[in-house]
Parts: structure tokens; sequence; C-alpha cells
């Protein structure tokens, strides 16, 4: 389940600010801890979506809380639904950009990232991100900055899906065929999401 919220800045203050009220504890100090409305606008959509989906496509109203792996990955915490049996745990990536927050639940393992068109790519990020044949690719495009962005949300999607986040190997984590990936495009936005191609 893929969920995506590009109105971010049609909210008014006040209904933002109503929102964070409505968080648990932890995700309002998240929220507050943000000096800037781009920030607490993006935390409190962000979990607002995850909400959403695990609602919609899991009856779960009880409002989560995370745990956090080695490399900072966000897990559902079992302790967030009063739920006997123990349900299904899903799996969950959030990601955010200036333009939109993004959220996608599944059974399994998943990784989501999502960056805006109006980020501009410098020569050495995609030296630093990038294969040489990527790198090719992308000086070859007619828009060199939409086609940096595939790449880019592709390889952070797969790290967030592996939990990693970006290490030594970013520039050729997309070398291995392990991954299924999607990527969706907006006039303002890029999106990938990237699941395990044979289940984990």
């Amino acid at each position: 389940m893929i969920l995506i919220d590009d109105h971010i800045h049609d909210y008014s203050p006040e209904q933002i600010a109503h929102w964070i009220d409505e968080l648990p504890e932890w995700r309002r100090t998240q929220a507050l801890a943000f000096k800037h409305d781009l920030g607490r606008r993006q935390c409190v959509l962000a979990y607002r979506l995850l909400c959403q989906g695990l609602r919609q496509g899991y009856g779960i109203t009880e409002q989560p809380t995370f745990f956090y792996g080695e490399h900072g990955k966000p897990h559902l915490h079992p302790s967030s639904f009063n739920l006997h049996p123990s349900p299904l745990i899903p799996h969950f990536s959030l990601s955010h950009c200036r333009e939109a927050v993004c959220c996608a639940i599944s059974d399994s393992p998943v990784g989501i990232d999502i960056e805006s068109v109006s980020r501009k790519v410098s020569d050495s990020l995609i030296r630093y991100s990038m294969t040489s044949e990527e790198a090719e690719g992308i000086a070859l495009s007619i828009d060199k900055d939409r086609a940096f962005l595939r790449l880019w949300t592709q390889k952070e999607a797969v790290a967030k899906l592996l939990g990693t986040g970006i290490r030594d190997d970013f520039k050729h984590i997309l070398s291995q065929d392990d991954y299924d990936i999607e990527t969706q495009e907006s006039e303002r936005w890029v999106m990938s999401i990237a699941s395990y191609r044979f289940g984990r």
C-alpha cells in the first residue's frame, strides 16, 4: 500500500497545530523539536498517512509506536496493538520532501523515498553517489536533475529496505538483482519504492 500527500502546504497552521496536539506524546515531541514549520508538517503528516494506511489495510486503529533498528530504521512496536491474538505486524517506510510526504506499508520489508524535482544536483553529488555508467546516463539525459533523482530515490529506497542507511557501498547498491523497484513521478516529485524480489 502506497499513500502520498502532496498538498502539505495547503493545511493551515491551525490545522497542523491541532493534528500535533492529537499525536501520541512521543511523536508530538518529535514534531515540536523541529524549529521550522515544514519539518513539523512533514512529521505530523507522515504519521497521519501511516495511521490511515494501518486503519484501511489492517483494521488497526491504535496510534502506533516505533522502535528503531541499529541504523535508525523504524519498525512498528508490537505493544502498539491491543489485539489478541497478536496480529501480523506490518512493515512500513516513510519519506518526505519539500513538496510531499509518503508512506509504504507491506506484509514484508519495504523502503520508500521521495524527492522534490526542485532539488538541484551538483556534479560532486553525482560522483559520490553514482557509478560511472549511471553518471554517464545522467549526463546524456535531456533532464539531468530528474534522471539523477530517479536513481537517487531508487538507491535510497533500497537503503531503507535494507535498513542500512547511506554507507560506503551506496554507489553500487543497485548492482544486485535482488530488488523490485517501482518509480513514480509527478511534475513536482520523484518517488521510488523497493521490496525484496524473492521475499524475505
